[in-house]
């Protein structure tokens, strides 16, 4: 019988605590970005010291760290390549994640033994760019998130020798990775430059085009030029449609327009517009836990979660849930269908299995919302710890909690930590004056429960009941 070797996890640090907590929950490397060469640029903790700290942590623990410096260089970019990322070579990270072929091109003349990784922004599609890339001297290739499990597999046969690596999880592009012009044409922030607004995710509201009386043709509307994207933006952050996640007409919709392509005749694709807009171009987030088996038996070397901006909880949760998938597959057990329910604790937009298994269109897109919503469990707060329980007239098993989100006496909390998760039911709280609450109101206040001091550094979630308990049938809380 032949083992299956268990694929890298590689998950996203977008600071150290949140690489830190990668590591606690089970990944193998994290990859963080260059400071005005990644593609995260406007939101990136990661300076030259914290990559320096992170490289020193990682490698203390055994683990590796990746820098990503990833972005489609333009002329004034090359002038000071090289010498801003000579530190960064100097902390010695295990790979550069890499995409001009350039900027490549520089760095292997001067530092032929760097390790490069090609960016998913290089867009590798085929086996052939991928010996194309492998005579250049790159490692390993991360493959376009637009190819079928099929095409991967047989990218692997192509390329035995080569390592290859694939999104599984997160955010996904209207464009090939980072091509979209979209935020560059509404307020000149170029996605390939690090500085992408998301306006794919903006709700666009229709409008009839005014008829010119004498010809009866539509006159296309002009833009106004001082029209303010950003506030708009904010504005769409802000609001919010509820979604019915089962693929039915949202309950709100007052207007269900269809787009017929002319070499489709027939074939019509639904676009619905409430009182927030219409999401036309708002792809659904990437869930590829259930094929994790199959990329593992395909031979793929690493798999990679997006999102550096997200929250120490999406980096914590989804470690966890796909480091369970790879050692269930790495095992031989079936997959565990509870994975994908973990993940509904999460915000989604949606999920898709994306590119991986063909669909029809429309699964890949969400008309309803252009934002984030849970439907399983809300993200409530971490634990600190016991520490200074007796200051405040405590003794036991308590610990403070910096909360993140509003919870309540009676609410059923799932304490997420590396050694496991346990759900509870919490009969009280404390405020930091040890003096009974029923409510903590959510960020950055702070409060005792009742947990003992082992879980300190867990993570906190609110499971979302349909339903109320029933008093009498409430356990206490003790784990």
């Amino acid at each position: 019988m032949t083992t299956l070797k268990a694929p890298e996890l590689l998950l996203p640090a977008g600071s150290l605590d949140k690489m830190r907590a990668a590591y606690d929950f089970g990944a193998d490397a994290v990859y963080a970005g260059q400071p005005r060469y990644s593609l995260r640029a406007r939101n990136n903790e990661f300076k030259l010291e914290q990559i320096r700290q992170g490289i020193s942590e990682a490698h203390a623990r055994g683990k590796k760290f990746f820098v990503t410096s990833n972005l489609i260089a333009h002329n004034d970019k090359i002038r000071t390549y090289l010498r801003d990322i000579e530190p960064v070579i100097d902390c010695q990270p295990d790979a550069l994640i890499m995409a001009d072929a350039g900027l490549i091109m520089m760095v292997k003349e001067k530092w032929p033994e760097q390790v490069v990784h090609l960016s998913v922004q290089a867009n590798t599609t085929n086996w052939a760019a991928v010996k194309f890339w492998q005579k250049m001297g790159v490692e390993r290739v991360i493959l376009s998130r637009e190819l079928s499990l099929d095409e991967i597999e047989k990218i692997r046969q192509e390329c035995p020798d080569m390592e290859l690596e694939v999104f599984v999880h997160g955010a996904l592009c209207i464009a090939y990775s980072g091509r979209c012009l979209l935020s560059g044409y509404f307020n000149h922030r170029d996605p390939n430059q690090g500085t992408c607004t998301n306006a794919c995710r903006w709700n666009y509201a229709t409008h009839d085009a005014d008829i010119d009386p004498t010809t009866g043709e539509a006159i296309a509307q002009k833009m106004e030029g001082d029209f303010n994207f950003e506030a708009a933006q904010q504005k769409a952050e802000q609001s919010f449609a509820s979604t019915t996640g089962n693929g039915e007409r949202h309950p709100k919709a007052d207007k269900v327009y269809l787009i017929e392509e002319a070499g489709r005749p027939g074939q019509m694709m639904p676009i619905m517009e409430d009182e927030h807009g219409t999401y036309i171009m708002n792809s659904k987030d990437l869930r590829a836990v259930e094929h994790v088996a199959r990329l593992a038996q395909i031979g793929v070397d690493s798999l990679k979660i997006e999102g550096r901006t997200k929250s120490l909880y999406y980096v914590a949760r989804t470690a966890q849930v796909y480091r369970r998938a790879i050692d269930d597959a790495v095992a031989g057990r079936p997959f565990n269908p509870e994975l994908l329910i973990e993940l509904e604790g999460l915000s989604n937009r949606g999920y898709t299995g994306g590119l991986l298994e063909r669909r029809p269109s429309n699964d890949y897109q969400n008309y309803l919302s252009g934002h984030s919503a849970t439907q399983r469990s809300q993200y409530v707060g971490e634990v600190l710890g016991a520490e200074g329980q007796a200051n405040v007239g405590l003794s036991g098993d308590w610990v403070q909690v910096e909360t993140k989100n509003h919870f309540a006496v009676g609410d059923l909390v799932e304490v997420v930590h590396p050694s496991g998760n346990t759900t509870v039911r919490l009969q009280e709280m404390r405020n930091v004056e040890g003096q009974p609450v029923q409510v903590a109101q959510g960020s950055p206040v702070r409060v005792w429960i009742p947990l003992p001091g082992r879980y300190s550094g867990a993570l906190l979630a609110r499971v979302i009941e349909s339903q109320p308990p029933a008093a009498a049938a409430e356990p206490a809380l003790a784990v």
